[in-house]
């Protein structure tokens, strides 16, 4: 590269700095990609070639240097377990749960349904294990206004009776 062509860079890292800003995001990171991209462009300035473009050279280096230091960046942040038994430590997302709690809402459920009336128990029962409402009435022989009426009681009681499992 000629001398001459070479001292025309300094003009060019005018127009490279929002390319650097856009890179990075932050004015001194951009400045700091400037002058690396500047350093590498003068070390290796044998490998450019007469008569291609001097700009878009720059624009490859200095992208190829943002990329590179994002990756040393991102291997730094990287943490590897190098312990033998690779176990995750107070790590609440890999708890696994022993059931109980589970088992006991299952009882009080069960409780709560066996302590509604026949009357709303058994068109309720019904529909939870998929009967349609239809077929409940024709069943147990009432109008289905009264099966929608019943299982809606129920659904009341039980929610009323099962307010400790309540999202909150």
């Amino acid at each position: 590269m000629a001398t001459i062509e070479f001292s025309s860079i300094n003009q060019m890292s005018k127009s490279l700095k929002p390319f650097a800003l856009k890179l990075t995001k932050d004015a001194e990171e951009a400045n700091d990609l400037l002058q690396e991209t500047m350093l590498k462009a003068f070390t290796n300035r044998d490998k450019f070639t007469e008569g291609t473009n001097l700009k878009a050279w720059l624009y490859t280096i200095m992208k190829n240097t943002f990329i590179t230091n994002y990756q040393r960046l991102v291997r730094r942040n990287t943490f590897i377990d190098t312990t033998d038994n690779l176990h995750y430590i107070n790590s609440v997302e890999h708890a696994n749960d022993n059931l109980a709690y589970s088992e006991f809402m299952m009882n009080d459920i069960s409780k709560a349904i066996d302590s509604l009336d026949e009357v709303y128990r058994a068109p309720f029962i019904m529909h939870y294990r998929g009967f349609k409402y239809h077929e409940i009435a024709e069943k147990l022989k009432i109008p289905i206004g009264t099966v929608k009426n019943r299982i809606h009681i129920a659904r009341k009681e039980l929610k009323d009776q099962l307010v400790q499992y309540q999202h909150k």
